[in-house]
């Protein structure tokens, strides 16, 4: 088992391009302490695994307050000391889905992979609703990265202000990287960076707005769509295959995601193996309100335990560049 951290679903990716179970969970569910969220009403740990069974034991261990972590969510519920019980085979059946409609017809290779899921899904005796949370939740994208900068720049600072480091802040951190720019950044520069430490701390106007658009943005959407389609949760794509690095043009999209909505929001997003492209894993994702993480756990548990497309990993050769 492992414990990744989370942006934009950072947590889930990974999980999904390596043929893994990611769980982010809702933000203030596991204490962040020592760990530098890149935003901070975005991200946090959660359980990286083989299965979901191996999930649900690790969460249990994991979740439990921290004073030293101001994230939290409205919660009236009892959070379960032990997610185990919830992980039932039979658990879809009943239970109503949103289908994000946009990953039905995406790239045709994972959108097969996808509508296969779907299959499973209605087998196991889900109800499936079409529904399209992205329309809602995309326009939000340029706010979200907003409130990255601030916030990434905040918790890098309050870190090293006190981590007994060389480099104290991120200035310093630049600094840094540019004096040993050969060695620090022999292909990329660090423009991100560069971009967070020009904003000017979490009292900003603009900081506050952005804040505002996301997260009381990406809640409503989901709330409304939830609710008004009597969901269990919502299902899509975690993202497309893994991508090449590319040295002269950097990162880029394969061209589906679903992590946004829920790191948006602060609430829970499982993914789970649902095969393969050329070799690539593609992950389902279940997405759903704050502090359902046992029903996610309990979906999610059904269809790995109906599906079975898990592959453990060949590790193949580097292929010299």
């Amino acid at each position: 088992m492992a414990i990744g951290t989370e942006t934009d679903g950072s947590v889930v990716s990974p999980a999904s391009c390596n043929g893994l179970v990611g769980l982010k969970p809702t933000v203030g569910l596991l204490s962040r302490s020592g760990i530098i969220p890149i935003s901070s009403t975005q991200d946090t740990a959660g359980p990286m695994t083989r299965t979901v069974r191996d999930a649900a034991i690790l969460l249990g261990a994991l979740q439990g307050p921290d004073p030293a972590d101001p994230a939290q969510l409205v919660n009236s519920a009892p959070i379960p000391a032990d997610y185990t019980p919830f992980l039932k085979a039979d658990a879809l059946k009943g239970q109503r889905l949103g289908v994000e409609k946009s990953h039905l017809n995406g790239p045709p290779a994972v959108a097969a992979l996808f509508k296969a899921a779907v299959a499973v899904l209605k087998a196991q005796g889900a109800t499936i609703v079409e529904v399209e949370l992205l329309k809602q939740t995309d326009p939000l994208g340029e706010a979200e990265f907003e409130v990255l900068l601030y916030e990434f720049k905040d918790g890098v600072n309050k870190y090293l202000a006190s981590a007994g480091a060389t480099v104290r802040n991120l200035a310093e951190v630049i600094a840094f990287n540019k004096a040993h720019e050969a060695e620090a950044m022999p292909y990329f520069q660090q423009e991100i960076l560069v971009d967070a430490e020009k904003t000017d701390g979490l009292d900003s106007a603009k900081y506050k707005a952005a804040v505002q658009k996301t997260v009381a943005g990406a809640r409503k959407a989901l709330n409304s769509v939830l609710r008004d389609n009597q969901l269990t949760a919502i299902v899509g794509v975690t993202t497309g295959p893994a991508w090449c690095i590319d040295w002269v043009n950097g990162d880029y999209s394969t061209g589906i995601g679903f992590s946004s909505p829920a790191a948006m929001a602060g609430y829970p997003h499982l993914t789970v193996p649902m095969g393969q492209v050329l070799g690539l894993p593609v992950g389902l994702s279940f997405v759903g309100p704050a502090y359902e993480e046992g029903r996610l756990l309990a979906l999610g548990y059904a269809y790995e335990q109906a599906s079975r497309k898990r592959m453990a990993p060949k590790f193949l050769p580097t292929v010299a560049g």
